[in-house]
């Protein structure tokens, strides 16, 4: 078992900066990921960011590139997600997972490889 706590989320205008915190209760499975996941109405859920247990392969999704930079913090078991250059299309409530089982990097950010989730911190990027 596993329990998530994001935090970090709030409102910003465009252009702006947040950082996501997600405290684990237990430190991260060897050859696993802990990633960050997003969800709207209009998209549903979206992998955007996801680390390696040892923090050396991060794998984000295309339209994030270049503006957030996920980390961990392995002494912490807190992973983070700085989230810069923020645009209204990242509106979402961002979640983060992990799972206790290896995973594959070529499926690292489908939300079918997690099984531990925290509740979620809203997100909100006015024009």
């Amino acid at each position: 078992q596993v329990q998530l706590v994001e935090s970090g989320g709030g409102s910003v205008r465009a252009g702006g900066s947040l950082r996501l915190s997600c405290a684990a209760s237990r430190a991260s499975y060897m050859g696993s990921y802990m990633a960050w996941f997003r969800t709207t109405p209009g998209k549903g859920r979206e992998g955007v960011a996801t680390i390696s247990s040892n923090g050396v392969n991060t794998i984000y999704r295309d339209s994030v590139k270049g503006r957030f930079t996920i980390s961990l913090d392995s002494a912490a078991n807190t992973m983070y997600l700085q989230m810069n250059s923020l645009e209204p299309e990242d509106t979402a409530m961002y979640y983060c997972a992990t799972t206790l089982h290896p995973i594959n990097p070529s499926y690292a950010l489908m939300s079918s490889e997690y099984r531990y989730w925290g509740q979620g911190t809203q997100v909100a990027v006015s024009s």
